[in-house]
């Protein structure tokens, strides 16, 4: 293949933004029509899912294909060392120029700043996350004050890099945004956007968590008692009842995530309008995601972590007109750490053995290679610190979810040093859709129980991680 030839790769990402806040995947709480036709055009992953559902690991997988334990970047608290390789030195060294605007957060300074990349200007402060009004960005290690949003600020970033780049090479684009993670601060464009509406509160927002782990109960990431003044930005009402204060608080919370979204979307159609205006449109592979879900109140909950559906299911969409069909849907199981095999793929590189995802290339072209898996492993090893939610790893499947609380910081960095009771969930997936029922005690279960533990003990064996040493019955 040519450097003429190969494709451009345009990675597009957001932060905490969940598949049910975009309305091509039938989310019912608002519209992405920017977003949505990148799925339109192109095709739409129901199924696919971050192996660690916390922003720096997920985007340490999505940059190594490779597991956190292997990558090195288990929490919030261990940085990417960028002396190892990845997937833009790579398509660097491949004959790509790459870029790496917005949000790194994996550290900086020295090994823990970007790497593999010609051009980077990436958010600083705000323990890596940056501000969302003025923010500060380390330009190629300079630091620099850029006033504007940032969401706008990134996208007009990305732009001037695309008119500057060497236009006689393709290029690898990754356009990181800040929004919509917390504390949900919208623009001055969409600051009352949906002032007039009542967003809809999801089945699960009253969960109890009866039948569940400790561990669901434990979290301290509810709406009704663990939302901050900064993230409601005023008092709820003294008179209302704990019932009223609880969904004033979510409609509190949910506008403004939702109105960062809508300059999310506006600017994913900036960059749509300007591959089509540069002729770059048919050659350019777009991608859309996040670095993992994010509850929007189901279970009661803000924040992500949980192997839980809302958390787990990241949303990807693509578009390549030269090569996949438009209006594409697919269910089959996809993963972060296929990312970058499959951006090598499309630019004519060897994928290493060390990585540990797949191409998802014959996906996106309508077909299930044989011997695809059909299940996928999971591991949060963050233990208490930040919302209090256990460390856990657990199994999926198309059917069934299999989730082990070991619930022990391990002497991980970003982990309390202490043990709680391991605990075990099983969810059937076709009965449970919204994972309330734990049936992992329920006798009719107990062969389906055995089956997935092996699977699961398989599944680490074949990543090369550790079950934990009191994996208990």
């Amino acid at each position: 293949m040519s450097s003429t030839t190969k494709p451009n790769i345009l990675f597009i990402m957001s932060d905490d933004h969940a598949a049910h806040a975009m309305s091509c995947y039938s989310g019912r709480i608002n519209q992405t029509p920017n977003i949505d036709r990148i799925a339109e055009e192109g095709i739409r992953f129901d199924n696919c899912f971050c192996t660690n559902s916390i922003c720096a690991p997920s985007r340490a997988t999505i940059l190594t294909g490779k597991y956190n334990h292997l990558n090195g970047v288990r929490t919030l608290y261990e940085g990417f060392d960028g002396r190892q390789d990845h997937v833009a030195k790579m398509l660097q060294a491949g004959g790509y120029e790459t870029g790496m605007i917005g949000k790194w957060h994996l550290g900086q300074g020295g090994i823990y700043d970007p790497t593999g990349f010609d051009y980077w200007n990436v958010l600083i402060g705000n323990w890596g996350q940056g501000e969302y009004h003025h923010p500060t960005f380390s330009e190629m290690g300079e630091d620099r004050v850029y006033e504007g949003y940032v969401t706008d600020v990134i996208t007009d970033l990305s732009i001037d890099w695309l008119n500057r780049r060497d236009q006689d090479k393709p290029f690898f684009l990754k356009c990181h945004h800040k929004a919509p993670h917390r504390p949900w601060e919208p623009s001055a464009k969409y600051a009352t956007l949906y002032d007039d509406v009542t967003i809809p509160e999801p089945e699960t927002f009253n969960d109890d968590y009866a039948t569940r782990a400790t561990a669901a109960a434990e979290a301290t990431m509810r709406v009704d008692s663990d939302l901050t003044l900064v993230d409601l930005k005023e008092e709820p009402p003294a008179h209302l009842t704990p019932e009223q204060t609880k969904s004033w608080k979510y409609q509190r919370y949910i506008k403004d995530y939702l109105r960062c979204v809508a300059s999310i979307d506006e600017n994913v159609g900036r960059l749509l309008d300007y591959l089509d205006e540069m002729g770059l449109a048919d050659n350019t592979i777009v991608i859309y995601t996040s670095d993992q879900g994010f509850f929007l109140g189901d279970h009661g909950w803000y924040d992500k972590r949980f192997m839980y559906e809302e958390s787990l299911r990241m949303p990807f969409i693509v578009r390549y007109p030269n090569e996949i069909k438009p209006g594409g849907i697919t269910d089959t199981m996809a993963l972060n750490v296929d990312f970058a095999p499959t951006f090598l793929e499309y630019a004519g590189l060897p994928i290493p053995d060390e990585m540990q995802g797949h191409s998802l290339r014959p996906i996106l072209n309508g077909e299930r290679p044989e011997g695809w898996r059909t299940s996928m492993y999971y591991r949060y090893w963050m233990h208490r610190i930040d919302h209090n939610v256990f460390s856990h790893y657990g199994l999926r499947t198309y059917r069934y979810k299999l989730i082990y609380y070991y619930a022990d910081g391990l002497g991980v960095p970003g982990t309390l040093d202490e043990t709680n009771q391991p605990e075990w969930e099983l969810f059937d997936l076709q009965h449970d859709p919204a994972e309330l029922n734990n049936v992992y005690a329920q006798p009719e279960y107990a062969d389906i129980v055995k089956t997935l533990k092996d699977e699961l003990h398989a599944l680490q064996e074949e990543v090369k991680d550790e079950r934990y040493v009191l994996d208990v019955d």
